[in-house]
């Protein structure tokens, strides 16, 4: 792998391991602002599915898990490509799941389940994958350039 891709990739984990610790922490909090049982004639039952106060943040977390960890992994399959063609297919791919991250990543915050500072700090983070697969991407469509 070439210094650019190094970088690349350390980036791209770095996001991941963001991303991870986030999907935890969110529904840590969502789970906590509410008890996961009901009363039902005056004892405790709880509950087996994922109750329903949770079900919007685990969807959102679900979505922004698999894209943010997703950018490392097609990354990862990029350097590894076996021709130029795989190489820009996958780099392409990852750009894309970064681009979804951003989407996953705004529709948290405006349904306040990120803080203006989480949201200013993740996003940013994600703004640069875009920003530097972008470059990558466009490189790859300039006469057949590579950074393999």
């Amino acid at each position: 792998m070439s210094e650019i891709s190094d970088a690349i990739q350390a980036k791209c984990l770095a996001f991941g391991d963001r991303i991870i610790k986030l999907n935890d922490y969110l529904l840590k909090e969502a789970a906590n602002a509410k008890p996961a049982y009901k009363v039902v004639k005056g004892k405790r039952v709880y509950e087996k599915s994922v109750p329903v106060y949770l079900q919007s943040v685990s969807n959102l977390c679900n979505q922004l898990l698999r894209a943010g960890t997703s950018i490392g992994a097609n990354n990862a399959e990029a350097t590894g490509a076996i021709s130029k063609a795989d190489f820009k297919s996958k780099s392409y791919i990852a750009l894309k799941e970064a681009r979804e991250s951003l989407y996953w990543i705004d529709l948290l915050h405006r349904n306040g389940y990120l803080t203006d500072e989480q949201y200013r700090s993740i996003y940013a983070d994600a703004e640069e994958l875009v920003k530097v697969l972008t470059h990558r991407c466009k490189k790859l469509d300039n006469v057949g350039g590579s950074e393999k």
